[in-house]
């Protein structure tokens, strides 16, 4: 389980099937890993839809749960001026 949260902390959101390729474990085992993690409170999961050329896909998307990743770098916005 170590290595899903490793490679979601890295990653960020996933599908299960991403989780399971780019960690090297079964989609079978990742989905039970998944349950597991979900049960405990450690990710969010949603069911999830996704259209790719006309192709329906469906899975888990995942991430962390209460894990905000660091503010990208670059320049930051100043908001809108005040009006007086």
């Amino acid at each position: 389980m170590q290595e899903i949260m490793q490679y979601l902390k890295a990653s960020g959101e996933r599908f299960d099937s991403e989780i399971a390729t780019g960690t090297g474990i079964s989609l079978a085992n990742v989905k039970a890993r998944l349950v597991e993690l979900s049960a405990k409170g450690e990710i969010i999961m949603c069911h999830s839809i996704q259209f790719k050329d006309g192709k329906r896909i469906e899975g888990m998307r995942c991430r962390l749960a209460g894990y905000i990743p660091p503010a990208a770098p670059g320049r930051k916005s100043k908001g809108a001026p005040k009006a007086s």
